[in-house]
Formats: structure tokens, C-alpha cells, sequence
């Protein structure tokens, strides 16, 4: 057996030492050992994503691309191509697990994020989705027994509950029986009852102290396959108490479903992905939450959780495997009866988990609980909606009908298959433009002017394709057409365009963008723009009877619609019809946390919707190899994208 020891370049955290047998994958080691490392591509090789640097002692590791000469004599390896060796020390540079501490997300962290949510709320509220919910608490007293009253203190208890809440019937679960004799008795038989009204009966989740005032709460989480983002809310009124995002701890285990899935697979790969969500990423945003709040996670009444088929299956520790295989069949949509403590959560005991539910292999609960929050089922106008991550969902419809899909990106959008690609971390440079005649760029950067850039984002890499094109820089192909200091071509001819020389980055390499980046990226927009088209045309329409688009998700918030349309990913409409709707997946969970109507009415939308399986469908591969140009092969659809020679 071996020593392998890792040590971070953010010297706050401890150094993290396991044992391995000789010959052992040393990213396996790191996931095992619970190692954050970025690897979108789940270790094939083929991100480059994953780099560490050998400090002390032996590993085995296979050439690759990703690793510069230079890089490779400063000790730097790729981790999913090395091998254990010797006892060892490697360095993770802080980069490699900023994706899960520092991400940036739609998860309500500025005055504009949270506008939007106030308003899809209210405007949730208007179409009469009422936000009201049947928890109560109150206080209690009761005369203490003597010898010649010997009443049971649970009877006692029930029977001043009964009378102080008007119900002729109470539910007294073991959880809250189990303390009672101490709780009577340290309270002089003064007590608060946390419960909910259910019918006649009155079901109790607490018995606390007279003093206890804290707030009955509950939890909306938008599991997304990159981040995480949760709300803490109370029960009576709605009240935003706290709000916290993180990456998805399931990252290192690859940025696709797939990936995770074929994890899931594997000897203890079931535990593994449910621990990743669970413990490494839920339960530290709740611990976080009821700090910010001042409550006890045992006010914690209600849990919603809104993400997608796949995620809710790892989340449960359900066999995923099916989804992924022909006929792509989950094994449940609906999932009824659930108690977050049966997968691991912290709270109340007798939480209820809801589900927000799935419509298909690839359209799960973040879209049903999107779509509640955007209306579209309440209003005439034809609406289309996005949800943009590391897969695309797609909704098409109005108060008569709704059709959905689901497109497969990739990893584009948030920096994977990319050579300088990164997710929308400090450093990632968010937006780009190019003057024409100098090529010379101008760009933002997450987190402010005081960190050098790392790499491009989502929202940077769609600017700087826009910007490449329009300023004739790349052909439609995608290839590079313009010589000048910022376009560079190595001995195949293939060119790339540096953005951020090696002195003015970071890490001291070069930010460039190649074509086989841009390749990527044409694939990824690609597979967005022909969904739609195929959503559409399904129904014999085409963009021009899109009245409203509504646009989501944590790339959303970055995304300039106008380069998006310029490239191609977008339809050629209306830029007003065009609107940022933010996390409308955790906005509906929010409302379902509120709300039985909500509840209801997102199971409703949910039967309601038909799927469209684009793998499936009779010429959506045409559509997609038509869009996979700079704008697309016929131009006539793209008007206004610009291109100037």
C-alpha cells in the first residue's frame, strides 16, 4: 500500500492523506478521498480539467495534450492519467476545487436575481396559485399530574392541543413523544406545539419550549447537475429567512448525466452519488441556511426539491440506469411519501420530501417547477421556454397545451470541452467585445477587477464566438479567416485567438480560444437551436409564433441575448420578446414549499405535458447538422445576425 497525500494551494485547509494500492488511479484516490478535483469529462482524458502537481514521490502517467512541456517540467499531470507509483504528494491548485465554494449561480445573490424572483412570486400569486399552507404553532398549558390526576402526560398533552387549536383529533408521532416526559417537566408543563392542521387532525412535528419563538420553515432546493441553490423560508407569510448556493459535489464523478449514471454503476457507486448530493453539498447549504436564519434545522417542516430525472434518482439512491438506455425509462416520475430523513437530511424527522415530478427520461422536476413559475400555462399568448445548463430543457406552449424536450449540450456552456473553458468561478471571464479593426478585445471578469482572468465561462465563450464572427475573424465553419497578433496558427494550420496573454493570466498560460473550441461550442448551440426548431415544427410552426421567450438557468443570467441570436443559438425574433426569468426551478419550488395548491397544480402541469424524445424523432439530426454553422445553414432565418467583412 501506498501514502497518498494531497496538499491545496489555499493553505487554509489541512492536507488530506489516504492509503491506495500500487497502480491506482490517483483521481479515484481523490474522489474516493473526497478530494474535490474538477473533471467534467469524468476522467477520460480528455478535459484536461483535472491538473494537479506532483510534489514528492512516483506516479505513473500517460502523455496528453493538455500538459505543456513547460507545465510538465513544473511537475504539473493530468490526474485521470496517473497512476500511483510510490508514496506521493500532490498539489491541488485552488481553481481545481473553486467550482464547488465559489460558483456563480442564479441562486438570488444580487438585487437583480432577487427582483425577478419577487416577482415571478407575485405574479404566481395573480394567476391564483394562492401561497398558503396549514402549519401552525402554539403555546400550551397544562396542569401537572398529581396523585390524584395520573393522566398519561401524552393524553394530558393531547387533550390541551385538542382544545387550544380547535380540532377534535391529534397525531402524536413517536419523534415527539419520546422527549415529552423531560420537555413537561424542564417547562413546567409550559410548551410550544409546532403541528399542521390535516383535515380533523392535527399532526404534531414538535414539542418545544414556552420560550421558543423561532419560525416554522420551510426548504426549496434546486438541484441542478452543476450547482446547488436553496432557499429557507417561513412557513407563515413566506418570508425569504436565507438563501446559499454551491457547486454540485456530484462534479467529480463528470459534468453530464451520463457520467453520473455509469458512476452509479459502479461497486458503491449508488452511495457515492447519493453522499455527493446529500451530505457533501445539501447538508452543508442547510447547516449554512439555519445559521444565517438563527433557526434550528428542526424547524424545518417541508423539503421540495426541483432537479432533473437523473438527479432525482442519484438523490434517492435509485437505480439510474435505465434512463440513459433505449427506451430511456426512469423508474418513477412521480415519487409520493417520501421523508427527508430516509435519504439523509437533517431536519424535522417527520419532513415531508416532495419531488417536484418528471415528464421524461431528460425533462424532470426543475422543468415542472420552472414551468409553474413562468405562467405559460395560464396565459393565450404562445410562449416558449429555455432552461439553459448542461443540458437544454425546452417547453413550447400556452393555456390550451404544453410539449417539452429536452436537448443534450453538453458540457459547453459551463466551460467543459473547452481548452480554456471554466465555470463561471472568480476569474472566468463572463463578457467579451473585439474592436474590428484592431482585434483587440475588451472583457469582465467574475468577481471584479481584482482577480486576473483564468479562463472563459458560458456567457464569455457565446460573446466571444459572436464577436469573432461578427467582426470576421471566423468564417461560418467556425475556422479562423484573419491574421493579425491576437490569431495565431500552429504547424497544422490550426488557428486559435488569445484573448488573455501569459502575463496578464492567472495561471501564466495564454487564454485562447481554438477552432476545435469553437467545434464544441457550433455542437453544443447546435443542439439547442434545432430542439427548438424541432419542438416547433412538431407542431407545424416555426419562431415566428413565439410571442414570449422566457430564458433560465445560472448561464441565463450572463447570456447577451443578442450574440446568442448572432451565432445562432437563438431564433432570429423580437429581442423584447425576450425575457431572464432566473431560478425559476427554485422559484417554483419555493411556491410548492408554501403551498398544497402549488403542489397540485405542478402535478397537474406534469400529466398535462407531452414529451418529445428528440433522439427518437424523425429529423431532428437534420436539424441539428443544419445548425451546427455560424449562424446556421440557411441564413434566411437569421435576418439580423451580423457579420462584418
Amino acid at each position: 500500500m501506498f501514502d497518498v497525500t494531497f496538499t491545496f494551494e489555499n493553505e487554509d485547509r489541512q492536507p488530506v492523506t489516504v492509503s491506495c494500492a500500487p497502480g491506482a488511479n490517483l483521481l479515484q484516490v481523490a474522489q474516493h478521498a473526497n478530494v474535490a478535483i474538477d473533471a467534467p469529462c469524468s476522467g477520460n482524458g480528455a478535459c484536461g480539467k483535472c491538473k494537479v502537481r506532483l510534489i514528492e514521490g512516483e506516479l505513473n502517467c500517460w502523455p496528453s495534450s493538455h500538459i505543456t512541456d513547460e507545465e510538465k517540467a513544473e511537475g504539473w499531470i493530468l490526474s485521470c492519467g496517473s497512476k500511483v507509483a510510490s508514496d506521493v504528494t500532490v498539489m491541488v491548485p485552488d481553481i481545481a476545487a473553486a467550482y464547488q465554494s465559489r460558483m456563480q449561480t442564479a441562486d438570488l445573490s444580487s438585487g437583480k436575481e432577487i427582483a425577478i424572483f419577487e416577482k415571478l412570486l407575485s405574479d404566481i400569486k395573480g394567476a391564483g396559485v394562492e401561497l398558503v399552507n396549514t402549519f401552525a404553532s402554539d403555546h400550551v398549558e397544562i396542569d401537572p399530574p398529581t396523585l390524584d390526576d395520573t393522566l398519561p402526560d401524552n393524553e394530558r398533552l393531547v387533550n390541551a392541543i385538542k382544545k387550544t387549536f380547535g380540532v377534535s383529533k391529534v397525531t402524536m408521532p413517536f419523534s415527539a413523544t419520546r422527549d415529552l416526559a423531560r420537555n413537561l417537566r424542564e417547562n413546567d408543563f409550559r410548551v410550544r406545539i409546532v403541528g399542521e392542521h390535516r383535515g380533523p387532525d392535527f399532526f404534531v412535528y414538535g414539542v418545544t419550549s414556552y420560550d421558543d419563538h423561532e419560525p416554522l420553515c420551510g426548504l426549496a432546493i434546486d438541484i441542478g447537475t452543476t450547482t446547488v441553490s436553496a432557499v429557507l423560508v417561513n412557513l407563515k407569510g413566506g418570508d425569504l429567512l436565507a438563501k446559499a448556493s454551491s457547486g454540485n459535489g456530484q462534479i467529480r464523478y463528470g459534468a453530464d448525466v451520463i457520467n453520473r449514471i455509469i458512476e452509479q454503476g459502479k461497486t458503491g457507486g449508488v452511495k457515492r452519488l447519493k453522499d455527493a448530493v446529500v451530505c457533501e453539498t445539501i447538508e452543508p447549504l442547510i447547516t449554512k441556511l439555519c445559521e444565517t436564519a438563527n433557526v434550528s434545522p428542526s424547524k424545518i417542516l417541508k423539503v421540495c426539491v426541483a432537479s432533473n430525472t437523473t438527479m432525482n434518482h442519484l438523490l434517492l439512491g435509485v437505480d439510474a440506469n435505465p434512463v440513459r438506455m433505449e427506451p430511456y425509462i426512469p423508474t418513477f416520475f412521480h415519487a409520493d411519501d417520501i421523508f427527508a430523513m430516509e435519504i439523509g437530511l437533517h431536519v424535522n424527522q417527520n419532513a415531508r420530501l416532495i419531488l417536484c415530478p418528471n415528464i421524461g427520461s431528460y425533462v424532470g422536476g426543475d422543468i415542472t417547477a420552472g414551468t409553474l413559475a413562468t405562467l405559460l400555462w395560464n396565459k393565450e399568448e404562445l410562449s416558449l421556454f429555455v432552461d439553459l445548463g448542461t443540458n437544454g430543457e425546452i417547453v413550447f406552449g400556452n393555456n390550451e397545451f404544453m410539449m417539452s424536450c429536452a436537448c443534450s449540450a453538453g458540457p459547453a456552456f459551463e466551460g467543459g470541452d473547452i481548452s480554456c473553458g471554466m465555470r463561471a468561478t472568480d476569474g472566468a471571464i463572463q463578457a467579451v467585445t473585439i474592436d474590428k479593426d484592431t482585434m483587440e478585445p475588451s472583457y469582465d471578469v467574475v468577481g471584479g477587477d481584482s482577480f486576473k482572468p483564468i479562463g472563459l465561462c458560458g456567457s464569455g465563450i457565446i460573446d466571444l464566438i459572436s464577436e469573432l464572427y461578427r467582426c470576421g475573424i471566423v468564417n461560418s465553419k467556425g475556422k479562423y479567416v484573419r491574421e493579425g497578433d491576437r490569431v495565431k496558427f500552429d504547424e497544422y494550420g490550426m488557428g486559435r485567438y488569445i484573448i488573455v496573454d501569459q502575463t496578464k493570466s492567472e495561471t501564466g498560460r495564454e487564454i485562447a480560444l481554438t477552432e476545435v473550441d469553437i467545434e464544441s461550442f457550433i455542437r453544443a448551440k447546435g443542439a439547442i437551436y434545432s430542439g427548438i426548431d424541432t419542438l416547433l415544427s412538431s407542431l407545424d410552426m416555426d419562431a415566428s409564433c413565439v410571442e414570449h421567450f422566457y430564458v433560465a438557468g445560472g448561464i441565463g443570467s450572463g447570456i447577451n441575448i443578442k450574440n446568442a441570436i448572432n451565432i445562432g443559438m437563438f431564433p432570429d425574433i423580437e429581442l423584447d420578446k425576450y425575457e431572464y426569468i432566473g431560478n425559476s426551478s427554485l422559484a417554483g419550488a419555493y411556491t410548492c414549499v408554501l403551498s398544497r395548491n402549488a403542489e397540485k397544480k405542478v402535478n397537474e402541469l406534469a400529466r398535462n405535458m407531452t414529451y418529445l424524445e428528440l433522439s427518437t424523432y424523425p429529423g431532428y439530426m437534420d436539424n441539428f447538422i443544419a445548425a451546427c454553422f455560424l449562424p446556421h445553414t440557411d441564413l434566411s432565418r437569421f435576418p439580423n445576425s451580423v457579420q462584418e467583412l
